[in-house]
């Protein structure tokens, strides 16, 4: 893939608020994991939703981390011992999406055209990869978004009101009347 200059800072200024907007989206569907039942997987095949979520905001961080180093690192990222919950999770991932996002921001044109080798398998633009990021949350916060009613949780908004949040604005507009 061969890029011009123009191309390439056109893509980091279309994606930045994009990956802003995910972001968000996907700090609700983490934070609405039940604490209590965090290690549900819908079948022993799959990452539990404790490890989906970890997965979704590591492999972000690991992503930002590439395109502005101009490679990848992939060193194990396991999950501090401290981040035990969905919100943990999101507070992790606010701090490091805000860093990622100003070295991204800060990012010469030069480094944006850099190719970057990914496990032999794609060689790409460093701004490629943000658009790759940004699918492979969508991606993986779609599976997330499906554990959460039969874990017990509620499905937050994400492209519009979802079933949970339409009956909690109801409920709550029957109360106010």
């Amino acid at each position: 893939m061969s890029l011009t200059a123009d191309q390439a800072r056109f893509l980091l200024t279309t994606a930045i608020p994009a990956l802003k907007s995910e972001h968000q989206t996907s700090q609700r569907v983490i934070e609405a994991i039940p604490r209590e039942n965090s290690d549900y997987r819908p079948d022993p095949a799959c990452k539990t939703a404790i490890e989906l979520a970890w997965h979704i905001v590591a492999t972000e961080k690991r992503f930002f981390n590439a395109v502005a180093a101009g490679k990848f690192d992939f060193t194990p990222m396991p999950r501090p011992e401290s981040v035990r919950t969905g919100s943990d999770i999101a507070a992790w991932s606010d701090i490091n999406f805000t860093e990622g996002m100003k070295a991204l921001e800060a990012l010469s044109t030069e480094q944006l055209l850099q190719i970057i080798d990914f496990r032999g398998m794609f060689q790409l633009p460093a701004v490629s990869y943000i658009q790759f990021v940004i699918n492979h949350t969508i991606h993986h916060r779609g599976q997330l978004s499906t554990y959460l009613r039969p874990m017990g949780g509620k499905v937050p908004s994400i492209y519009g009101e979802s079933y949970d949040a339409a009956q909690a604005r109801l409920a709550s507009e029957a109360k106010a009347s």
